[in-house]
């Protein structure tokens, strides 16, 4: 009867570990992932703004139709994200319709949100970071 008792013990102490650890890698800021900003693309182009973030705080942003590097710092659920200011000229490598006007007054826009962000939050498979305006991405799954 002992024996029962210590196995069955041992078997809740080991699924116990196993949920907190599962739930500490939720909490878990997604490093060296492209996380793609949840929308539509703005057609004619297919792009759409991508986050990659490195475990020591480099940033990339590819926003709607150019890139800006970042400088993000994260404790616990807040995060500082500064941004380079937008490249004035296009990007050399682009798309057909990628960089129309209301490509490069999102780009404004979206660069704008990001820099007004003040914490972040994992939603599901992907991470929200809020402000004045959530900004909702998800992992990329290639």
């Amino acid at each position: 009867m002992p024996h029962r008792l210590f196995l069955r013990s041992a078997v809740v102490a080991i699924l116990l570990s196993l949920m907190c650890a599962a739930g500490i890698a939720a909490d878990t800021f997604p490093f060296d992932q492209e996380l793609l900003l949840d929308a539509a693309p703005m057609r004619p182009a297919k792009r759409v703004p991508i986050l990659t973030v490195e475990a020591n705080g480099n940033a990339k942003i590819d926003l709607w139709c150019k890139t800006v590097s970042a400088r993000i710092d994260i404790s616990g659920t807040a995060i500082k994200i500064e941004t380079a200011p937008l490249p004035e000229g296009l990007p050399e490598m682009r798309s057909a319709g990628q960089c129309t006007p209301e490509r490069m007054q999102a780009d404004e826009e979206l660069l704008a949100a990001i820099a007004q962000v003040t914490g972040w939050r994992r939603d599901g498979g992907g991470v929200v970071l809020e402000g004045p305006k959530a900004l909702r991405f998800r992992v990329s799954d290639h």
